[in-house]
């Protein structure tokens, strides 16, 4: 796989990096990774991975851009208002690289749809904050044997996560809790949206091209009001009805 001259410029500073060379940014080219929510893990993550030279992002949102959105989802703007998230966003991406492939699914990921929205994907982002897409991310990554990064805030803090199979997200997460928090909910601060939206996409391009350690089986939680970060492993649940 050859770059032009357009792109050789554009990834200069990953082509000089001895992690990643030529040999990563082909292997980015050569990557579809999906992007499940538009939101505020989303948004800022698929800027990154487009920048970045994936060569195709699947996006699946069904929702529309709200003026609340602009707060903390910096793929859009004013003038989006109303309109598709994955269209709006689409056309934000493909103007940043054009080299990019923007693949919009404007329909709500469930159990029964999983695994043909994410169907040829090397990876997947989930930035949701419904359980239900969580679960279904989860499962169909499971079957798949596609690497799932996990991205969630809320308020002042969030967390990201990698799951490559044993353990799954749904070892972390039995089930619902039954008082889940939204950012609709209890708030959220916009800037943290970029944090963990930025490390969510610093993730796949390192799973992408095999550089450095990913978080594999452990989980970042970052707290924004203190200026903290630690990591935990994740257990494998030997009774997880997905990957136990």
């Amino acid at each position: 796989m050859s770059f032009s001259d357009d792109e050789i410029e554009r990834y200069a500073r990953h082509l000089v990096l001895a992690e990643l060379g030529g040999p990563g940014q082909q292997r980015l080219k050569a990557a579809r990774v999906a992007l499940v929510g538009l939101g505020g893990v989303g948004s800022p993550a698929a800027l990154y991975l487009a920048a970045a030279g994936v060569g195709a992002l699947r996006l699946i949102d069904p929702d529309v851009v709200s003026l609340s959105n602009l707060q903390r989802q910096i793929a859009f703007s004013d003038a989006d208002i109303g309109q598709s998230k994955v269209e709006a966003g689409g056309r934000r991406l493909a103007a940043m690289n054009p080299h990019v492939t923007i693949e919009p699914a404007p329909e709500r990921l469930t159990a029964d749809s999983a695994g043909r929205l994410l169907r040829d994907c090397d990876l997947v982002i989930d930035g949701t904050d419904d359980f239900d897409t969580r679960f279904a991310v989860n499962a169909a990554c499971i079957a798949a044997g596609i690497p799932l990064v996990s991205g969630a805030l809320g308020r002042w803090s969030g967390q990201i996560g990698v799951f490559t199979g044993r353990p799954c997200y749904r070892c972390l997460v039995p089930e619902t809790p039954p008082e889940a928090e939204t950012c609709a909910r209890v708030g959220v601060v916009g800037a943290l949206a970029g944090v963990v939206g930025a490390i969510a996409a610093l993730e796949a391009i390192k799973l992408i091209t095999g550089a450095g350690q990913p978080l594999t089986g452990r989980l970042l939680l970052y707290d924004g009001l203190a200026g903290t970060a630690r990591t935990v492993a994740v257990a494998a649940d030997p009774a997880c009805p997905v990957c136990g």
